[in-house]
């Protein structure tokens, strides 16, 4: 028997009714014959053709607007115009999922930090591998203001990462810099703030691999009082400062409250005597 009612058709290619229904209702694939009295559906049996079609190209992620484009134009050469794109579409998705990926990864290697960091004001000599930031300039010094205005230069960075077609999900953790001059000066002065990125684009900078002095804590407040905790130690010790200081955010911790909650790393490279 060729013909099929539509409960039959939907069982032999495993869709639902329903499906089928809206495959009718968009003209996508239309019953061979509808019974005037009844109302019933009924396919031919070489219309599974059609619906294996359909399937496939959902299955390699096509809308079902692009499927329909496709079988009304009736044209091959629309059809692989059509695939390439498509396929473009597909590289695009696969880069914003390896980005998703190492994304995780990265945040729970932070969470793993936090739970065997040191104690609060612990001072420590880590070597550092090379990393790569990009930055923003608020033109704001934040030492001189509080949390508030630290959000307001977070918006301001997540609008120069959309601007520069980073991914979005690469937002997360955002630090700053206090540039070698003023940290010899002993002077909190800072302007500028980043996040960790892996692609070399020119709009990137490097921090160099090295021995750094390193301080963990929890309280945004506090940060100049650890940071001249390391300075002071750095002093005591004979090292050189041998470039910016890094004030990293290793995690931002869940939030319970209507506030960021930050397990804070300061970090100086030194030269040793």
């Amino acid at each position: 028997m060729t013909k099929l009612s539509i409960g039959k058709m939907a069982n032999l290619n495993q869709v639902t009714v329903q499906t089928l229904r809206y495959y009718e209702k968009i003209g996508l694939l239309v019953p061979d014959l509808v019974d005037r009295e009844s109302g019933y559906r009924y396919y031919h049996i070489n219309q599974c053709a059609r619906l294996d079609m359909i399937q496939y190209m959902k299955c390699l992620g096509m809308s079902l607007e692009s499927i329909k484009h496709y079988f009304d134009q009736r044209d091959i050469q629309d059809f692989s115009a059509m695939l390439e794109e498509h396929e473009a579409w597909i590289h695009k998705k696969i880069e914003e999922l390896t980005a998703m990926q190492a994304a995780a990864r990265q945040y729970q290697k932070n969470i793993g930090r936090y739970m065997k960091a040191p104690a609060a004001g612990v001072i420590q000599l880590e070597k550092m591998e090379e990393r790569r930031i990009f930055s923003y300039d608020a033109g704001v010094n934040f030492y001189e203001k509080g949390m508030d205005t630290w959000e307001y230069m977070i918006r301001g960075l997540k609008t120069q990462i959309a601007v520069a077609h980073l991914p979005m999900v690469k937002f997360c953790n955002v630090g700053s810099i206090l540039r070698k001059d003023w940290v010899q000066e002993r002077s909190f002065y800072s302007t500028e703030i980043f996040i960790f990125v892996d692609e070399p684009e020119e709009t990137t900078e490097i921090l160099p691999a090295g021995m750094y002095l390193t301080v963990y804590f929890d309280d945004f407040y506090r940060e100049m009082e650890y940071g001249n905790l390391l300075l002071d130690y750095a002093q005591a010790q004979g090292y050189e400062v041998a470039g910016d200081y890094i004030c990293e955010v290793v995690v931002e911790l869940p939030i319970f409250e209507e506030k960021r909650n930050m397990f804070i790393k300061v970090q100086i490279p030194v030269k040793m005597p």
